[in-house]
């Protein structure tokens, strides 16, 4: 069930941070990366590292704010 509302939501999106899918399911960072990596194994998601727009490395922000999925499993049909 995880991994096709992660799938939808990517897919709808097209990018999202960690944080905002862990939001959007209502579940915990480490499970929905679990999840992601799943993706990842597929081919049908990659994780990118963003870095702070700061400029900084004071490591103050989030780090689940600070990886990106893209998906590149292309749209579903409808």
């Amino acid at each position: 069930m995880m991994l096709s509302a992660i799938r939808d939501y990517l897919q709808q999106r097209g990018e999202a941070s960690l944080a905002d899918i862990s939001r959007h399911l209502d579940a915990d960072s480490d499970a929905v990366r679990g999840m992601l990596e799943q993706w990842e194994r597929k081919g049908r998601v990659e994780r990118r590292k963003v870095k702070a727009e700061c400029g900084s490395s004071c490591n103050r922000c989030d780090p689940s704010s600070m990886e990106l999925y893209v998906w590149r499993g292309g749209k579903r049909s409808s």
